[in-house]
């Protein structure tokens, strides 16, 4: 069965983090009602989070379910071989008031052992960054586990991490195994493999509002962790109108538009394609039909949407699979 599809927007996943602030109401103008929410998950098919389409005809319906109808029109010829039916990406934005925990993330291979899930590599763009903000990605100078548990007994292993002050328009990739955690007064768009496994070490030894610390997963996280130093930040150009690669990684491609006027889009019909709107305002023109964007909206356009136009002044993310 043959269905015209059409560019697909979802319900935000808000979710209430100890770490997490206000910045999805200042600055992307999401309907948050907690002072503490600290993620967006804009496109997910994570068990018991799954998207919920926002708009036209699938309005209602979950992201599973359109792929289970119509899989290779959704994902994508290539994409559809690959992963069957399971959408392989995972989209959120992240509002860091406070420190988030300094974590790691199991490989393929472990996951799939330990959790029969996906591992997670994923990347960060900076979208907003107070002026002392900070990431810490990797260790400073090569390390060890027998140096790891050490330092998490003492207390010291952020002392072994290596602290990256950033700004707006900062791209990361983050491979697994890669120790991390996002500095306090960053906004920050995340793309990721689909999983939602994570490997707590250290938490800053805070509590929630019931006086108890998260749970750690320190023995875990020894076989997970890439001791070495690691070459984490990306560059990329910035040419108007066009798709500057920042990633490219077995998988995921991200792209930067500064859209300024037009822009004529066409794909192969291999992979869906996802736009985050990390800047500005535009629209989309497909099939005669006009569709608006705004700072914050993330759009997932359905693989069989092979031509279209983007219009307008903004900074766009573009991601497919190659």
């Amino acid at each position: 069965m043959k269905m015209n599809l059409y560019p697909l927007q979802f319900e935000s996943i808000l979710k209430e983090r100890i770490w997490g602030g206000t910045k999805f109401k200042t600055f992307l103008n999401k309907p948050i009602t907690s002072e503490i929410t600290g993620e967006s998950w804009e496109i997910s098919t994570v068990e018991n989070d799954v998207s919920v389409i926002s708009n036209g005809f699938f309005k209602g319906k979950l992201l599973t379910d359109l792929i289970d109808q119509f899989p290779e029109a959704v994902l994508g010829k290539k994409v559809h071989q690959q992963f069957d039916n399971q959408f392989p990406l995972l989209f959120k934005y992240l509002d860091a008031q406070l420190d988030l925990s300094v974590q790691v993330h199991p490989n393929d291979s472990l996951a799939k052992e330990r959790h029969n899930s996906f591992g997670k590599t994923e990347m960060w763009y900076v979208m907003q960054a107070d002026a002392e903000a900070r990431l810490l990605i990797g260790f400073k100078e090569n390390s060890s586990a027998k140096q790891y548990i050490e330092s998490v007994a003492s207390k010291t292993f952020v002392s072994l991490l290596d602290a990256k002050k950033v700004k707006k328009g900062d791209a990361f990739l983050l491979e697994t195994g890669t120790v991390h955690a996002i500095g306090a007064g960053t906004l920050i768009a995340e793309i990721q493999q689909t999983s939602d496994i994570t490997y707590r070490i250290y938490d800053f030894d805070r509590v929630d509002a019931n006086g108890k610390k998260r749970e750690l997963h320190v023995d875990l996280a020894v076989d997970a962790i890439n001791y070495n130093e690691v070459d984490t930040e990306r560059d990329y150009q910035k040419v108007h109108n066009t798709s500057n690669e920042i990633v490219n990684c077995r998988y995921f491609t991200t792209n930067f538009i500064p859209l300024d006027g037009s822009m004529d889009v066409h794909k192969n019909g291999d992979s869906f394609s996802v736009y985050m709107c990390v800047n500005g305002n535009f629209v989309l023109k497909y099939d005669s039909n006009v569709y608006q964007y705004t700072l914050g909206d993330t759009v997932l356009i359905p693989a069989q949407i092979t031509s279209f136009e983007l219009i307008g002044k903004a900074s766009l993310l573009e991601i497919y699979i190659s």
